[in-house]
């Protein structure tokens, strides 16, 4: 991706490297993360939906004093990338709320942070992966997640695939600002446990298609392999995928975040039409 030499966006707060006392997983604990990592990679996880991991996971952590240090050149060059990055963001949905009458679009905020970090819906660590807190309007995102995204779960890597998970998680602010995410919670309480999994599946596959659209806008910036990128980052993370490689069958009824090809097919979807839409994610997945 084209990003150095750009406008940044000033509405990132950068956490790293601060002296504050966060939470350490211990040992007895490492079955709890595998799992949350499981469920979490850049799912994007309403606050209703982390706090129960967040405590689940809180249950099993030991206080951890982290000192005040600098930043290293490649920590300062990519947090210059994520900052490029949201505004970009904020350019293209600014930009596709005025073409739809949508009104003004609220410009979200990013912390970066190692470790843990305490926001709107409670406290989290690094084990939740990037999300997006609905009670403060920002987005979380630890970036040692990547490592993991690509040494552990195969994806393979890159500036996009960064990028990619940072327009999902943008995607889930764009619910947030029109009201689906708070119509999904509605039903999800007033329904069972399959049915509340699968409005689950089509929010997160309408945040994958979010972020096509968002890349269908920016592809002035693209660069040869950034869209395979995107795909890899989409498939290593479906449902199927990491049920596959973490408990060695599929439950289809247990997604909450789509299949590989479900989350492929709508990222697909929304970079081909640039059309918000035709995002109706809900009307296929519950029918």
């Amino acid at each position: 991706m084209k990003w150095q030499g750009r406008r940044q966006s000033s509405n990132v707060e950068d956490r790293r490297g601060k002296g504050s006392t966060g939470k350490a997983v211990t040992g007895g604990s490492i079955v709890v993360v595998l799992i949350v990592l499981a469920l979490n990679f850049f799912g994007g996880e309403t606050g209703q939906q982390l706090a129960p991991i967040v405590e689940q996971i809180g249950n099993s952590q030991t206080l951890q004093q982290s000192e005040e240090r600098a930043l290293t050149p490649q920590e300062k060059e990519m947090g210059g990338f994520m900052a490029t990055v949201l505004g970009d963001t904020e350019d293209v949905w600014s930009q596709i709320f005025r073409e739809n009458n949508l009104g003004e679009y609220e410009y979200p905020k990013m912390v970066l942070f190692t470790n843990a970090v305490t926001t709107g819906c409670g406290n989290a660590t690094a084990a939740t992966g990037p999300f997006y807190c609905p009670a403060d309007h920002k987005l979380y995102m630890d970036l040692g997640f990547f490592d993991e995204l690509k040494n552990r779960f195969g994806a393979k890597g890159g500036d996009f695939a960064i990028a990619y998970v940072t327009a999902h998680e943008i995607g889930h602010h764009i619910q947030t600002l029109l009201g689906t995410s708070q119509k999904v919670t509605r039903l999800q309480s007033q329904s069972s446990k399959t049915e509340a999994n699968k409005l689950s599946v089509a929010l997160e596959l309408q945040a994958d298609f979010y972020a096509g659209v968002f890349t269908y806008y920016n592809q002035k910036y693209l660069e040869e392999g950034d869209i395979e990128e995107a795909l890899s980052a989409a498939k290593a993370v479906g449902d199927d995928a990491i049920q596959k490689r973490m408990q060695g069958n599929v439950i289809p009824d247990s997604f909450t975040h789509g299949s590989s090809e479900e989350r492929m097919k709508w990222f697909i979807k929304g970079y081909k039409t640039g059309d918000i839409k035709q995002g109706d994610t809900f009307s296929e997945i519950l029918n």
